[in-house]
Protein backbone atom coordinates (compact mmCIF):
# COMPACT_ATOMS: atom_id res chain seq x y z
CA UNK A 1 0.00 0.00 0.00
CA UNK A 2 2.91 2.15 0.00
CA UNK A 3 2.26 3.89 -3.25
CA UNK A 4 -1.53 4.60 -2.34
CA UNK A 5 -1.50 8.52 -1.16
CA UNK A 6 -3.58 9.96 1.86
CA UNK A 7 -4.45 13.51 2.10
CA UNK A 8 -4.50 14.36 5.98
CA UNK A 9 -7.04 17.43 6.55
CA UNK A 10 -5.35 18.76 9.61
CA UNK A 11 -3.22 17.72 12.39
CA UNK A 12 -4.44 15.14 14.07
CA UNK A 13 -2.48 12.92 16.93
CA UNK A 14 1.48 11.76 16.37
CA UNK A 15 -0.39 7.93 16.58
CA UNK A 16 -1.97 8.08 13.69
CA UNK A 17 0.31 10.22 12.11
CA UNK A 18 2.82 7.55 12.58
CA UNK A 19 0.32 4.82 11.70
CA UNK A 20 -0.51 6.31 8.12
CA UNK A 21 2.64 7.02 7.41
CA UNK A 22 3.55 3.16 7.87
CA UNK A 23 1.34 2.46 5.15
CA UNK A 24 0.52 4.71 2.94
CA UNK A 25 2.56 7.94 1.35
CA UNK A 26 0.63 10.77 3.67
CA UNK A 27 0.34 14.09 2.54
CA UNK A 28 -0.31 16.42 5.62
CA UNK A 29 -2.56 19.83 4.18
CA UNK A 30 -0.81 22.07 6.32
CA UNK A 31 2.34 21.29 4.82
CA UNK A 32 1.36 21.53 1.48
CA UNK A 33 -0.39 24.67 0.33
CA UNK A 34 -2.43 23.08 -2.19
CA UNK A 35 -3.43 19.95 -3.64
CA UNK A 36 -0.53 19.87 -6.74
CA UNK A 37 -1.85 18.33 -9.84
CA UNK A 38 1.67 15.61 -9.43
CA UNK A 39 -0.37 14.72 -6.24
CA UNK A 40 -3.78 14.74 -7.20
CA UNK A 41 -3.82 11.30 -8.76
CA UNK A 42 -2.17 9.28 -6.31
CA UNK A 43 -4.13 10.73 -3.63
CA UNK A 44 -7.01 7.57 -3.32
CA UNK A 45 -7.99 8.71 0.41
CA UNK A 46 -8.94 11.45 2.92
CA UNK A 47 -8.69 11.39 6.96
CA UNK A 48 -10.27 14.21 7.97
CA UNK A 49 -12.23 14.76 11.44
CA UNK A 50 -15.39 16.89 12.45
CA UNK A 51 -13.82 19.95 12.10
CA UNK A 52 -12.14 19.58 9.08
CA UNK A 53 -13.76 16.94 6.52
CA UNK A 54 -14.44 16.54 3.27
CA UNK A 55 -16.14 19.33 1.46
CA UNK A 56 -17.47 19.50 -2.57
CA UNK A 57 -13.92 21.76 -3.24
CA UNK A 58 -11.89 18.83 -2.19
CA UNK A 59 -13.27 15.85 -3.12
CA UNK A 60 -13.64 17.92 -6.82
CA UNK A 61 -9.78 17.98 -6.75
CA UNK A 62 -8.88 14.43 -6.37
CA UNK A 63 -10.08 12.63 -9.51
CA UNK A 64 -8.76 9.11 -7.96
CA UNK A 65 -10.75 9.48 -4.63
CA UNK A 66 -11.91 6.00 -3.29
CA UNK A 67 -12.90 6.77 0.32
CA UNK A 68 -13.54 9.15 3.14
CA UNK A 69 -12.11 7.94 6.54
CA UNK A 70 -13.73 10.27 9.30
CA UNK A 71 -11.89 10.32 12.60
CA UNK A 72 -14.97 11.69 14.00
CA UNK A 73 -18.82 10.10 14.78
CA UNK A 74 -19.97 13.30 13.12
CA UNK A 75 -20.46 13.62 9.46
CA UNK A 76 -21.80 16.97 8.67
CA UNK A 77 -18.36 18.32 7.14
CA UNK A 78 -18.43 15.94 4.49
CA UNK A 79 -20.29 16.50 1.22
CA UNK A 80 -21.90 12.90 1.66
CA UNK A 81 -24.06 13.54 -1.61
CA UNK A 82 -20.80 14.42 -3.64
CA UNK A 83 -19.49 11.11 -2.14
CA UNK A 84 -22.60 9.18 -3.09
CA UNK A 85 -22.87 10.52 -6.41
CA UNK A 86 -19.08 9.57 -7.04
CA UNK A 87 -19.13 6.23 -5.83
CA UNK A 88 -16.49 7.22 -2.76
CA UNK A 89 -16.84 5.13 0.70
CA UNK A 90 -17.11 7.05 3.37
CA UNK A 91 -16.91 5.61 7.23
CA UNK A 92 -16.75 7.44 10.72
CA UNK A 93 -15.49 6.36 13.94
CA UNK A 94 -18.72 5.31 16.22
CA UNK A 95 -18.87 3.75 19.72
CA UNK A 96 -14.87 4.15 20.09
CA UNK A 97 -16.38 7.79 21.30
CA UNK A 98 -19.50 7.08 23.12
CA UNK A 99 -18.37 6.34 27.08
CA UNK A 100 -16.23 9.60 26.89
CA UNK A 101 -18.78 11.90 25.58
CA UNK A 102 -21.37 10.91 27.87
CA UNK A 103 -18.79 11.33 30.33
CA UNK A 104 -18.51 14.52 29.63
CA UNK A 105 -22.05 15.44 29.06
CA UNK A 106 -22.42 14.18 33.07
CA UNK A 107 -19.40 16.00 33.96
CA UNK A 108 -20.71 19.24 32.37
CA UNK A 109 -23.91 19.19 34.22
CA UNK A 110 -22.14 18.56 37.49
CA UNK A 111 -19.64 21.19 37.26
CA UNK A 112 -22.65 23.66 35.70
CA UNK A 113 -25.16 22.87 38.02
CA UNK A 114 -22.82 23.02 41.11
CA UNK A 115 -20.59 25.88 39.33
CA UNK A 116 -17.51 23.92 40.63
CA UNK A 117 -15.44 26.36 38.00
CA UNK A 118 -16.85 29.01 40.04
CA UNK A 119 -15.91 27.31 43.19
CA UNK A 120 -12.34 26.86 41.93
CA UNK A 121 -11.72 30.53 40.89
CA UNK A 122 -13.36 31.36 44.59
CA UNK A 123 -10.77 29.21 46.38
CA UNK A 124 -7.74 30.19 44.23
CA UNK A 125 -8.66 34.13 44.22
CA UNK A 126 -8.44 34.30 48.12
CA UNK A 127 -12.10 34.69 48.09
CA UNK A 128 -12.64 32.08 50.68
CA UNK A 129 -11.30 34.09 53.41
CA UNK A 130 -14.16 36.48 52.95
CA UNK A 131 -17.23 34.26 53.49
CA UNK A 132 -19.14 31.26 52.09
CA UNK A 133 -19.58 30.55 48.21
CA UNK A 134 -23.55 31.18 47.19
CA UNK A 135 -25.49 28.36 47.04
CA UNK A 136 -25.91 26.55 44.03
CA UNK A 137 -28.71 23.53 42.49
CA UNK A 138 -28.33 19.91 43.18
CA UNK A 139 -28.03 17.36 40.24
CA UNK A 140 -30.15 14.38 41.68
CA UNK A 141 -33.60 13.76 40.49
CA UNK A 142 -33.27 16.95 38.08
CA UNK A 143 -35.42 16.05 35.19
CA UNK A 144 -33.29 15.05 32.01
CA UNK A 145 -34.23 15.95 28.59
CA UNK A 146 -31.96 14.26 25.49
CA UNK A 147 -32.39 15.43 21.68
CA UNK A 148 -30.97 12.65 19.97
CA UNK A 149 -31.61 9.00 21.31
CA UNK A 150 -28.76 6.93 19.63
CA UNK A 151 -25.20 5.56 20.84
CA UNK A 152 -24.59 8.34 23.35
CA UNK A 153 -27.95 9.84 23.96
CA UNK A 154 -28.24 6.27 25.75
CA UNK A 155 -25.15 6.45 27.11
CA UNK A 156 -25.59 9.61 28.68
CA UNK A 157 -29.50 8.65 29.92
CA UNK A 158 -28.12 5.53 31.48
CA UNK A 159 -25.70 7.63 33.53
CA UNK A 160 -27.91 10.10 34.54
CA UNK A 161 -30.39 7.08 36.00
CA UNK A 162 -27.85 6.43 38.72
CA UNK A 163 -28.97 10.05 39.69
CA UNK A 164 -32.66 9.42 40.02
CA UNK A 165 -33.23 11.26 37.13
CA UNK A 166 -36.48 11.18 34.77
CA UNK A 167 -35.31 10.50 31.52
CA UNK A 168 -37.32 11.65 28.77
CA UNK A 169 -36.03 12.54 24.84
CA UNK A 170 -36.64 13.77 21.37
CA UNK A 171 -35.33 12.33 18.24
CA UNK A 172 -36.19 11.35 14.52
CA UNK A 173 -38.13 8.00 15.52
CA UNK A 174 -39.17 6.92 18.82
CA UNK A 175 -37.38 4.21 20.36
CA UNK A 176 -40.00 1.60 22.11
CA UNK A 177 -37.86 -0.62 24.06
CA UNK A 178 -35.93 2.41 25.37
CA UNK A 179 -37.54 2.85 28.79
CA UNK A 180 -37.87 6.80 28.03
CA UNK A 181 -40.90 9.21 27.54
CA UNK A 182 -40.73 10.16 24.54
CA UNK A 183 -41.75 13.97 23.12
CA UNK A 184 -42.95 14.53 19.45
CA UNK A 185 -41.19 17.47 19.11
CA UNK A 186 -38.51 20.00 21.16
CA UNK A 187 -40.56 22.70 22.77
CA UNK A 188 -42.52 19.69 24.21
CA UNK A 189 -39.49 18.49 25.26
CA UNK A 190 -37.79 21.30 26.57
CA UNK A 191 -41.52 22.34 28.63
CA UNK A 192 -41.13 19.25 30.40
CA UNK A 193 -37.52 18.59 31.93
CA UNK A 194 -34.88 20.82 33.77
CA UNK A 195 -31.77 19.68 31.89
CA UNK A 196 -31.78 19.68 28.37
CA UNK A 197 -28.91 17.76 26.56
CA UNK A 198 -27.77 17.90 22.75
CA UNK A 199 -26.29 14.28 21.49
CA UNK A 200 -27.92 14.19 18.19
CA UNK A 201 -25.72 14.75 14.71
CA UNK A 202 -25.78 18.51 13.32
CA UNK A 203 -27.90 18.27 9.91
CA UNK A 204 -30.03 20.56 8.04
CA UNK A 205 -33.14 19.96 10.29
CA UNK A 206 -31.47 20.20 13.70
CA UNK A 207 -29.25 23.40 13.14
CA UNK A 208 -30.38 26.03 15.45
CA UNK A 209 -32.92 23.52 16.97
CA UNK A 210 -31.96 24.97 20.30
CA UNK A 211 -33.77 28.60 19.47
CA UNK A 212 -35.65 31.37 21.17
CA UNK A 213 -38.65 29.46 22.06
CA UNK A 214 -37.16 26.58 23.24
CA UNK A 215 -35.41 28.15 25.36
CA UNK A 216 -37.96 30.13 26.71
CA UNK A 217 -40.10 26.50 26.68
CA UNK A 218 -37.31 25.48 29.74
CA UNK A 219 -37.48 28.20 31.55
CA UNK A 220 -34.94 30.47 33.89
CA UNK A 221 -34.55 27.04 36.55
CA UNK A 222 -33.48 25.28 33.19
CA UNK A 223 -30.51 24.39 32.08
CA UNK A 224 -28.40 23.95 28.54
CA UNK A 225 -26.01 21.33 27.89
CA UNK A 226 -24.19 20.63 24.28
CA UNK A 227 -21.80 17.88 23.66
CA UNK A 228 -23.28 17.65 19.74
CA UNK A 229 -21.92 20.73 17.50
CA UNK A 230 -22.39 24.58 18.20
CA UNK A 231 -24.72 25.09 15.75
CA UNK A 232 -27.33 23.14 17.01
CA UNK A 233 -27.71 26.08 19.57
CA UNK A 234 -28.63 30.04 17.97
CA UNK A 235 -25.91 31.16 19.73
CA UNK A 236 -26.99 35.17 20.08
CA UNK A 237 -29.95 33.62 21.92
CA UNK A 238 -28.42 31.68 24.29
CA UNK A 239 -26.27 34.30 25.32
CA UNK A 240 -29.03 36.94 25.59
CA UNK A 241 -30.79 34.24 27.31
CA UNK A 242 -28.10 33.80 29.77
CA UNK A 243 -27.35 37.45 30.50
CA UNK A 244 -30.97 37.94 30.83
CA UNK A 245 -31.90 35.55 33.53
CA UNK A 246 -34.20 33.69 31.10
CA UNK A 247 -32.04 30.42 31.48
CA UNK A 248 -30.22 29.47 34.40
CA UNK A 249 -26.90 28.07 32.90
CA UNK A 250 -24.91 26.13 30.35
CA UNK A 251 -22.53 23.63 29.70
CA UNK A 252 -21.00 23.82 26.74
CA UNK A 253 -18.25 21.79 25.20
CA UNK A 254 -18.80 23.32 21.42
CA UNK A 255 -18.94 26.48 19.99
CA UNK A 256 -21.28 28.06 16.75
CA UNK A 257 -17.67 29.40 15.72
CA UNK A 258 -15.30 28.25 17.70
CA UNK A 259 -12.25 28.77 18.67
CA UNK A 260 -14.13 31.84 19.29
CA UNK A 261 -16.19 32.62 22.06
CA UNK A 262 -18.74 35.28 22.70
CA UNK A 263 -17.31 38.01 25.27
CA UNK A 264 -20.49 38.07 27.45
CA UNK A 265 -20.20 34.06 28.21
CA UNK A 266 -16.41 34.54 29.49
CA UNK A 267 -17.63 35.87 33.09
CA UNK A 268 -21.07 34.38 33.63
CA UNK A 269 -20.47 32.22 36.27
CA UNK A 270 -23.14 30.10 35.36
CA UNK A 271 -21.53 28.95 32.45
CA UNK A 272 -18.61 26.03 31.96
CA UNK A 273 -17.10 26.07 28.60
CA UNK A 274 -14.92 23.67 27.28
CA UNK A 275 -12.37 23.26 24.21
CA UNK A 276 -14.38 20.79 22.28
CA UNK A 277 -13.13 17.67 24.23
CA UNK A 278 -15.35 15.36 24.13
CA UNK A 279 -12.96 12.88 22.71
CA UNK A 280 -10.17 13.81 23.98
CA UNK A 281 -8.83 11.00 26.19
CA UNK A 282 -5.41 8.79 25.36
CA UNK A 283 -7.47 5.42 25.20
CA UNK A 284 -10.38 7.15 22.73
CA UNK A 285 -7.85 9.26 20.21
CA UNK A 286 -6.07 5.77 20.12
CA UNK A 287 -8.67 3.84 19.78
CA UNK A 288 -10.07 6.17 16.88
CA UNK A 289 -7.22 6.46 15.44
CA UNK A 290 -6.97 2.36 14.64
CA UNK A 291 -10.63 1.93 13.46
CA UNK A 292 -9.35 5.07 10.93
CA UNK A 293 -6.91 3.17 9.48
CA UNK A 294 -8.68 -0.45 9.88
CA UNK A 295 -11.06 1.10 7.52
CA UNK A 296 -8.66 2.47 4.82
CA UNK A 297 -6.98 -1.03 4.97
CA UNK A 298 -10.14 -2.92 4.84
CA UNK A 299 -11.16 -0.73 1.70
CA UNK A 300 -7.61 -1.59 -0.20
CA UNK A 301 -7.88 -5.00 0.19
CA UNK A 302 -10.93 -5.38 -0.92
CA UNK A 303 -12.23 -6.31 2.39
CA UNK A 304 -15.85 -5.19 3.61
CA UNK A 305 -15.25 -1.93 5.44
CA UNK A 306 -15.75 -1.79 9.77
CA UNK A 307 -17.82 1.36 9.64
CA UNK A 308 -19.00 2.34 6.39
CA UNK A 309 -22.03 4.98 6.03
CA UNK A 310 -21.61 4.45 2.57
Amino acid sequence: MDKIGVWLTCPMSEYLQDELAKRFILFKSWEIPSIQIQHSHSIRAVVGNGIHGADSTLIESLPCLEIVSSHSSGLDKIDLVKCKERGIRVTSTPDTLTDEVADLAVSLILATLRRICACDRFVRNGLWKQGDFKLTTKVTRKSVGIIGMGRIGSAIAKRMEAFDSPISYYSRSEKPNSGYKYYPNVIALASNCEILVIACSLTKETRHIINREVIDALGPNGFVINIGRGAHIDEPELVSALVEGRLCGAGLDVLEHEPDVPVQLIDLDNVVLSPHVGTCTVETRMAMADLVVANLVAHFSNEPLLTPVL
